[in-house]
């Protein structure tokens, strides 16, 4: 976990070391007079043992924190600044049908009422009869919902382009030209909610101190740099875990609540390389027979987030007599708290075998599956 090979070697001679390890002689440190502290290991991650005592110590009697943070008094916080910043205008919310967005509307549409329009997006990327789901569960909601069949206009614009950064920047684009057209229509809209959340932010940008770029989300660095509506992102500082416990304060149903994890910029991101409508024809299939499976066997709750990805390499395989030469689909599925560090979810073996042999036996063009068993760090959830 420790992937980044940092490590102390001195200390500056005001400080003393209080703890050390294993591997690190000088796992943490204070200052011999002042309340300084510093620590040089992951104490959020599973692999700690009693990292999160270790985290409530340092930040309840170190630090002299209260913890006076709930869902509850979040909710009526951000509806009632939300309320005051919109006032009497109109306002969309890019809703993917997910947790985070959902969220988002739902606060925003506590705070304004009609004055809110839902606008979900097809944008060709999303998983095998997800456009349908998507629109049968919102279509009775409290909010006017609208839906955008943008799939050939992304694909065109996708065509060609395998670098993950430029695809992000790409799909960030476009997602605000449909949503800017879509308020011209309507009139009268200044504003646009997005469920962004703060891991979003911290991958994308430096926030608070200096901070490397991991990959631009669409919604943070992948957004255009002159928009015409202005953004309003209630849950940007919140992490995954915290943003669940604020749909259940607003009542949201578990079926919402319960669904992994899908990034905005959709399958586009679990198709290395090019993205292209032959090698979505073999993706779609193969991560749904990944889900149906998952939920058979009820592995799907104990797990965070689990996909399926197309790599961009063939091999040698034999079906019935005949050599092949086909796609390699990977398995990923992790286990997390709040997707900021993630370990690899261990499936049964027959569970594995028996996805393998569907996805082989049903997915024309794949002859080989593989099982994604890294963590995070120093991988990350998303292959791109």
């Amino acid at each position: 976990w420790m992937s980044h090979g940092d490590h102390l070697t001195r200390i500056p001679p005001d400080f003393r070391v209080i703890a050390h390890t294993a591997n690190a002689p000088i796992a943490a440190i204070r200052h011999r007079h002042r309340p300084l502290y510093g620590i040089q290991f992951h104490p959020e991650v599973v692999h700690t043992p009693r990292g999160s005592e270790l985290l409530a110590n340092f930040v309840f009697k170190v630090c002299g924190c209260r913890g006076d943070w709930n869902a509850s008094s979040f909710v009526e916080r951000t509806v009632a600044e939300v309320r005051g910043r919109i006032g009497t205008e109109r306002v969309l919310c890019a809703l993917s049908g997910g947790v985070d967005s959902t969220v988002a509307a739902a606060l925003v549409g506590r705070a304004v009422g009609r004055q809110l329009t839902c606008i979900f997006v097809d944008t060709g990327l999303l998983r095998e009869n997800e456009a349908e789901e998507v629109c049968s569960f919102y279509r009775n909601a409290d909010f006017e919902f609208r839906f955008v069949d943008a799939s050939g206009r992304f694909l065109d614009r996708l065509a060609g382009v395998s670098d993950p950064e430029e695809k992000r920047k790409i799909i960030g684009r476009e997602f605000i030209a449909v949503f800017e057209e879509e308020a011209a229509r309507i009139g009268g809209v200044n504003y646009l909610v997005q469920g962004t959340l703060y891991p979003d932010v911290i991958e994308s940008v430096s926030t608070r101190g200096p901070s490397a770029t991991i990959k631009s989300h669409h919604n943070v660095g992948g957004l255009p740099e002159k928009m015409s509506l202005k953004l309003i992102e209630p849950l940007r500082e919140l992490f995954k875990d915290e943003v669940s416990r604020a749909g259940r304060e607003l009542e949201i149903p578990p079926y919402i609540l319960g669904r992994h994890p899908f990034p905005g910029p959709g399958l586009a991101v679990r198709i290395l390389g090019e993205i292209t409508r032959e090698r979505l024809a073999i993706l779609k299939p193969a991560d749904r027979i990944f889900m149906e499976e998952l939920r058979r066997s009820g592995e799907y709750e104990k797990i965070w987030q689990a996909f399926a990805v197309l790599l961009p390499v063939q091999t040698v395989g034999v079906m019935g007599d005949e050599r092949t030469y086909e796609n390699v689909v990977a398995l990923r599925a992790v286990t997390s708290m709040d997707g900021m560090t993630a370990d690899w979810a261990e499936i049964p073996r027959p569970l594995l075998a028996l996805i393998s042999n569907r996805i082989i036996n049903e997915v024309k063009g794949v002859n080989r599956v593989v099982y994604d068993i890294s963590s995070k760090p120093p991988s990350t959830i998303e292959w791109e």
